[in-house]
């Protein structure tokens, strides 16, 4: 088979030689992953996904990496079954096959909320009732990226000894922040009423009683309780680090030091088993009580057990944000590395913000699907997601990217301009 010559002066477009270029970048080597979990259940509604071969390029095993997530239901396990049945799916669905490592670790914190959000608009549409927290964590070789709604928490040691939280708790009781928008869109915020002026408990939106402000499901509460993650992306040292991922049986127990603490140089398996059980111990089994440990170490070194951290350290520690020069997140054996980098950090409710997207992300998606659910639509048909949004810079209303009418009534539903469901079921709900 003959090939044909380019002429001397053909020039081919840049974003051409830009994929050339990256399409020959050398692939860092991966990390071994080591993980276990362990589980006490009082009410059964705790479920977890843990796949460590997932593909980013179908066929592709160069191209894997490796999820970890806990779903904490409430009012029946239905939307925790659906959400680890289908929220990996909808990531993948939202991001265009043809990226790179790089593109791909990019477009993530996106992709992820446009997955959460189409998550629960389908489970919705069954008209179930019940509820679901997810912590949701990607790892593609020393990238973590976490996206999460609800208390369920993910808490990342570096090999160092620092302590960093990867996830947001959205506890009324703990997050003023949340409690203003969900007033501000429409909602109640109080605590139960047992007559005469005296209340108890923790802060609960009303109608429905719920006491978290972000969640999957709850189609009886309004909303205003909205599945928009709040998505952090880090980039660990060469040294690698252990996470743990655990619903709020864990964190109502144990401060972020102490299940770090009582499970240090212990192998996974025994350290999840561990934090369950020190957790159990200090305030009896009240919830379910989930837990994974994972351990994110470069392939030569041996295991935590064989190699414990450094004492005396232990602390919370500030991320240093990746440099303006970095252009990119792949890994590399720098000294430069030898720390946890920000990369990524972003927990607004408002679609507009969260899908938004400057040069070059705004290029790898699809200009004329719906950001949200992926349906494909004519030019002209999509609304765009700035539509009559107040943001920060100046956007134009045709700006993509755009929604589906459904979603679009989503959007406006969850920002507190649309009608929201009515319920007469409060007190019901949630009760940390």
């Amino acid at each position: 088979m003959s090939m044909t010559k380019p002429k001397d002066n053909q020039t081919l477009p840049l974003g051409v030689l830009l994929k050339r270029e990256l399409s020959t970048e050398k692939t860092p080597e991966k990390p071994d992953i080591i993980h276990a979990q362990a589980n006490q259940s009082k009410k059964g509604e705790d479920f977890t996904f843990l796949k460590t071969e997932c593909e980013r390029v179908p066929g592709d095993g160069s191209t894997t990496f490796a999820v970890f997530a806990i779903f904490d239901g409430h009012n029946g396990p239905a939307a925790a079954i659906y959400a680890k049945e289908n929220l990996l799916n909808n990531v993948l669905g939202a991001i265009p096959s043809d990226l790179c490592r790089d593109e791909w670790i990019t477009a993530l914190p996106r992709a992820l909320v446009s997955a959460f959000v189409k998550t629960d608009k389908d489970f919705q549409a069954k008209a179930q009732k019940s509820g679901t927290t997810a912590t949701f964590v990607i790892i593609d070789g020393m990238v973590v990226t976490v996206a999460s709604v609800g208390d369920s928490l993910c808490i990342l040691e570096s090999a160092e000894g620092s302590i960093y939280c990867l996830s947001a708790d959205h506890r009324l009781e703990t997050n003023e922040e949340e409690v203003e928008r969900v007033t501000a869109s429409g909602g109640e915020v109080g605590r139960l009423n047992t007559g005469g002026g005296t209340s108890f408990g923790p802060l609960r939106c009303w109608p429905g009683g719920l006491c978290l402000s972000r969640s999957i499901g709850d189609m009886d509460v309004g909303e205003f309780i909205v599945p928009v993650p709040h998505v952090k992306q880090v980039k660990l040292s060469s040294a690698g680090g252990r996470l743990i991922i655990s619903s709020d049986g864990v964190w109502d127990a144990l401060t972020f030091e102490q299940a770090l603490s009582c499970c240090r140089g212990l192998p996974p398996d025994a350290a999840a088993s561990q934090v369950v059980k020190e957790a159990v111990q200090g305030k009896g089994l009240r919830d379910d009580t989930t837990c994974i440990v994972v351990d994110i170490l470069p392939p030569e070194k041996p295991t935590p057990s064989q190699n414990p951290k450094k004492p005396g350290k232990g602390v919370f520690k500030i991320f240093r944000k990746k440099s303006s020069e970095s252009s990119s997140h792949a890994d590399n054996d720098s000294p430069e590395s030898e720390f946890v980098e920000e990369i990524f950090e972003d927990g607004s409710a408002m679609l507009s913000q969260r899908l938004d997207t400057e040069y070059p992300l705004c290029n790898m998606f699809k200009l004329f699907t719906c950001a949200v659910c992926q349906l494909d639509m004519k030019p002209g048909e999509g609304i765009s997601v700035h539509e009559g949004s107040s943001h920060p810079r100046k956007v134009r209303p045709w700006d993509g990217p755009f929604l589906c009418s459904s979603c679009q009534g989503k959007k406006e539903k969850m920002e507190g301009k649309g009608s929201s469901k009515d319920s007469s079921s409060q007190g019901r709900r949630k009760s940390e």
